[in-house]
């Protein structure tokens, strides 16, 4: 296995499972010390993670937890801003709580983890950061009300401080995935019979995808080989969001 972040310290969200777990436990295979930040501890933890609970709601509890990883490690290179969840609902019937928690877990999260890491970015005159967004943050799909507002923020909040620190040495990028076999997924198809023929039937490929291939888009991000690329965002939907479905 090469060492493609090898030297790197890097934070990861969400990494308890799913894309997070993937992206963790690839990032440490390729050399870098990694930090796997969670609300949950994780049920098939990975040798080469370091593990905290922290929410990424909680903006005290979050700067501690950096705080904590820069004072092991010395520095942040990397941060993946993976946490986040579904809300959806109908807009009239959204409560004023669902609203701030879609925006808490989907935005302000993934900025609460920025603002803490950027000050060891700034210092060290480099960083990548990486957020998950999604192909809702492209496409609006009916019935997914508020989660695609804040998606399409994530990416806004990417653009706006890709440019504002790119001469500064940090790089800032997001990631929008389609359909992904994580946890969720597999038990939305375990609860709708025929749900997971159907949803493999639109897309171009005919298959569904993996965690770990969105993990590797993270990886190639988040090295040095991107070194190029800033501000912008990578769909990993297997085409199907440039096809017109009725």
């Amino acid at each position: 296995m090469s060492g493609r972040l090898q030297g790197k310290v890097a934070i990861v969200t969400g990494a308890a499972s799913g894309i997070g777990a993937a992206t963790a436990r690839l990032f440490a295979e390729h050399g870098a010390t990694v930090a796997g930040f969670d609300r949950n501890a994780p049920t098939a933890p990975h040798a080469g993670v370091e593990y905290l609970v922290a929410d990424v709601t909680d903006g005290a509890a979050i700067d501690a937890a950096v705080a904590q990883v820069r004072a092991r490690h010395g520095r942040i290179d990397v941060l993946v801003n993976n946490a986040g969840a579904d809300v959806f609902a109908q807009p009239l019937q959204l409560s004023d709580g669902d609203w701030q928690r879609c925006l808490d877990l989907n935005l302000k999260g993934a900025w609460n983890l920025v603002r803490a890491v950027l000050p060891s970015m700034l210092d060290n005159g480099a960083g990548s950061i990486v957020n998950i967004a999604s192909v809702h943050g492209h496409k609006i799909i009916p019935g997914s009300f508020p989660y695609n507002v804040a998606k399409h923020g994530l990416i806004g909040l990417t653009r706006a401080l890709g440019i504002e620190y790119a001469a500064r040495g940090i790089r800032v990028n997001s990631i929008s995935p389609g359909l992904i076999l994580v946890p969720r997924i597999e038990a939305w198809f375990a609860a709708q019979p025929g749900m997971r023929e159907q949803q493999t039937g639109l897309l171009p490929c005919k298959r569904i995808g993996t965690p770990d291939e969105v993990a590797h888009t993270a990886l190639f991000l988040a090295s040095d080989e991107a070194r190029f690329i800033n501000a912008t965002d990578i769909l990993i939907d297997g085409g199907r969001s440039q096809i017109y479905h009725d």
